[in-house]
C-alpha cells in the first residue's frame, strides 16, 4: 500500500491567508523554521498508478499538480485518481469536488449523513449534476467493510467516531452516527494496516484497540492544547467544541500514542496555531522524543 500526503494542514492551510499569529507571521517572514502546508487530504494506491483520494480539499488543484503520479498522461484527458472517499462533510474536505468538476462523472464514497449534508446545506451532489452527470454516490455503511472496484488488495472498514458536523449542517449541534468516520485501510496482500482519522474528538477503548493493531496510525493533530485558539487570541472555540482532540496532557492524544509499541505514528490536519509547526519549538521536540511524526505535504509512506 502506498500512501501519499497531499495536504497536512487544518482548514485554512498554513499560513492561513488572513492570520498573523506567531506561526503564520513567522513562516511568511522566515523567522521560524516551518513548512507551508495545504489543507488535509491523502491518496492511497495498491500499485502506484491508480489512486483513491481521501477528502477533496480546496487546495486540490495545486496538490495534484505537485503529485506527479496523479497525472499519468495516458490520454488527452486523464488522471490517476479513480475514486473519492469522504470522511465527513466539512468544507475543507469537500469543496475540492468543485475543482474536479471537469472530471465528472466522479465516483464518491460517503455515509448517508455526509450525502444528506452535501445534498442540502452544501448541495454539491445537486449542483454538479450539470457536469456530465456529476458525483456518483456510493454509500458507506458505517457498520460494513467495503472494497472499491479496481482495488482488489485494499479493504476499507469504516468506524463511527466522535466529532462534529460542519457549521452549515442542519444537525450541527445534534451529532448523528456517520457525520464523521475514521477508516481502517488494510492491504490484503501485505497484511499491513493504516488507521486514518483526520478528525477525531475522542479515543475510546475501541479506537485504542484498532490503533494497537495498526502498522501506521495517522490521526488528528489539530491543536496542541484544547484552548489553543483562545491562548493565541484568534478564536473562542475549544478543540472539543470543534470535535478535535488536543495532543498534550494526560487526556491528549500523545498519551494514547505512547501506548503503541510498533506502529508508525503520524499527526495530520494541523491547525495554523499549533506550535508543532515550528520545527524548533519545544512541542516539536517533545513529539520527536515520543517517536511521533508531523505529516507534511508530499510525505510518502509504504506499508
Amino acid at each position: 500500500m502506498y500512501i501519499h500526503v497531499l495536504g497536512s494542514a487544518a482548514g485554512g492551510g498554513f499560513p492561513q491567508w488572513n492570520c498573523n499569529c506567531e506561526n503564520c507571521h513567522g513562516v511568511r517572514q522566515g523567522t521560524i523554521e516551518a513548512k507551508t502546508r495545504t489543507q488535509s487530504s491523502i491518496a492511497i494506491s495498491e500499485n502506484g498508478v491508480d489512486w483513491i483520494l481521501f477528502n477533496a480539499s480546496p487546495d486540490i488543484r495545486q496538490q495534484l499538480f505537485d503529485f506527479k503520479a496523479a497525472q499519468p498522461a495516458r490520454h488527452l484527458r486523464d488522471t490517476g485518481i479513480t475514486d473519492v472517499v469522504l470522511m465527513d462533510s466539512q468544507l475543507d474536505h469537500t469543496t475540492g469536488l468543485l475543482t474536479l468538476r471537469e472530471g465528472c462523472p466522479i465516483s464518491v464514497w460517503c455515509t448517508d449523513m455526509v450525502h444528506d449534508d452535501l445534498s442540502t446545506g452544501f448541495p454539491l451532489f445537486n449542483m454538479l449534476k450539470h457536469w456530465n452527470g456529476g458525483l456518483q454516490y456510493n454509500q458507506i455503511d458505517p457498520k460494513q467493510r467495503f472494497q472499491i472496484d479496481g482495488y482488489s488488495n485494499l479493504e476499507l472498514t469504516p468506524l463511527v467516531i466522535r466529532s462534529s458536523a460542519p457549521p452549515y449542517s442542519p444537525h450541527r449541534n445534534d451529532p448523528h452516527d456517520g457525520d464523521n468516520i475514521a477508516l481502517i485501510v488494510k492491504d490484503l496482500k501485505t497484511q499491513k494496516q493504516l488507521f486514518y482519522a483526520p478528525g477525531l474528538g475522542k479515543i475510546d477503548d475501541e479506537v485504542m484497540q484498532i490503533m494497537k493493531a495498526s502498522d501506521c496510525v495517522m490521526i488528528d493533530g489539530t491543536l496542541w492544547t484544547d484552548n489553543e485558539m483562545q491562548e493565541r487570541g484568534v478564536g473562542t472555540k475549544t478543540g472539543q467544541d470543534m470535535g478535535h482532540l488536543h495532543i498534550s496532557g494526560e487526556d491528549g492524544s500523545l498519551h494514547y500514542l505512547d501506548q503503541l509499541d510498533n506502529a508508525r505514528k503520524v499527526l495530520i490536519h494541523i491547525n495554523n496555531t499549533n506550535p508543532i509547526l515550528n520545527e524548533q519549538s519545544e512541542q516539536a521536540a517533545t513529539l520527536k522524543q515520543h517517536g511521533v511524526e508531523v505529516a507534511f505535504d508530499g510525505m510518502q509512506i509504504e506499508l
